[in-house]
């Protein structure tokens, strides 16, 4: 399960494995598949991930029904074996750089898919919407939307993140790549960008991590059921954080911690995200539940992930600046790998435009 490994001139500490699969390597469930690679705790992976439709729709004429075949849908990269991971611990999870693939990207409406239609769980007697495609041009600071059925154009602000990163379930579940749930999954949040750590809690031996599902900007709620997708060259780290296990998936940057919930209906995702967020904060300050408790109800700038997948998404998120700025959250594990990404980044030569901080 080895990949080559390389170090950076100039930067011996700092040892690079890449990966690119092969269309046979992707994962299709979270759980239940063996590992691509192992990885040991503190090296840099370069990977590649394909678009959630791996690749088969490239243009307005290639419709959902006639391009994709489920349960073949957001192919992930990996699972990755992560060493000395074990139940009970959390993998911490640094993207240090995500950027597109490709100067293009699609987005679509898939039949009973979707926060407008009827869908197979919301069941009505409409006729489900319409499939189209639309197609995207990309370069390295905007993506263009043209209407299909005007000369209409607006641009919107290139900003590339992971819709889904997860590790395998507990209790020997193998669940869909769809699905959102504590394990991380299909979670859509924009704030799975370069810059941030992502806290997965460990349920099987080496915590068997993926990702794809890239996106190159996407509303609030993934409306429609699908951003702009695209794949990704992703550089990636990970440690361990050994004895700690997060019940449900955490994210920390450089500006906030956040707790990421999903379930259904939406309040339930919204209960999860905000109660692991105040519990969290309770135990990082030293403060009574209900102290927490109003200090989160105050602070929280919470975001809408997704609203359209077999769980919905809500991350809670409470800035950093109403926060005590001595705290070392999950024992300062984002700055150590923040200081990972900056001397990669320095090496390399290069600091994207997304990279905040």
């Amino acid at each position: 399960m080895g990949m080559p490994s390389r170090e950076l001139a100039g930067h011996p500490q700092l040892q690079v494995r890449t990966f690119r699969p092969t269309p046979e390597q992707y994962a299709w469930t979270f759980g239940g598949v063996e590992p691509v690679h192992s990885l040991r705790p503190g090296e840099i992976v370069e990977l590649y991930t394909e678009d959630c439709f791996a690749g088969r729709i490239r243009g307005i004429e290639d419709l959902p029904a006639h391009s994709i075949e489920f349960p073949f849908i957001n192919p992930q990269t990996g699972p990755f074996f992560v060493e000395g991971a074990e139940p009970g611990d959390t993998l911490a999870i640094h993207l240090i750089d995500v950027a597109p693939a490709r100067d293009w990207a699609v987005s679509t409406s898939v039949s009973l898919f979707g926060s407008l239609t009827s869908t197979r769980i919301t069941a009505s007697l409409q006729d489900p919407l319409p499939e189209r495609t639309w197609l995207y041009q990309v370069d390295d600071q905007e993506v263009v939307f043209q209407a299909l059925d005007s000369k209409f154009e607006a641009r919107f602000p290139l900003q590339p993140f992971h819709g889904t990163i997860g590790v395998a379930p507990a209790a020997f579940e193998a669940r869909n790549v769809l699905v959102p749930d504590a394990f991380g999954g299909n979670m859509d949040s924009p704030e799975m960008r370069a810059g941030t750590t992502i806290y997965l809690g460990v349920n099987v031996p080496g915590g068997l991590f993926s990702l794809g599902d890239g996106h190159y900007t996407m509303g609030e709620g993934e409306t429609c059921g699908a951003a702009v997708e695209g794949a990704m060259n992703t550089v990636l780290t990970v440690e361990l954080v050994k004895g700690t296990y997060c019940e449900w998936p955490r994210f920390e940057s450089d500006e906030a911690i956040m707790v990421a919930g999903s379930s259904r209906p939406l309040e339930d995702a919204f209960r999860i995200a905000h109660a692991q967020v105040v519990r969290w904060v309770a135990d990082g300050l030293g403060l009574s539940l209900m102290d927490a408790y109003q200090l989160v109800s105050q602070a929280a700038r919470s975001r809408i992930a997704n609203v359209v997948d077999p769980n919905y998404t809500i991350v809670a998120k409470v800035p950093k600046r109403f926060l005590p700025k001595d705290v070392t959250w999950m024992g300062g594990t984002h700055e150590r790998l923040r200081q990972t990404a900056r001397e990669y980044l320095a090496a390399v030569q290069r600091v994207p435009i997304w990279v905040i901080g």
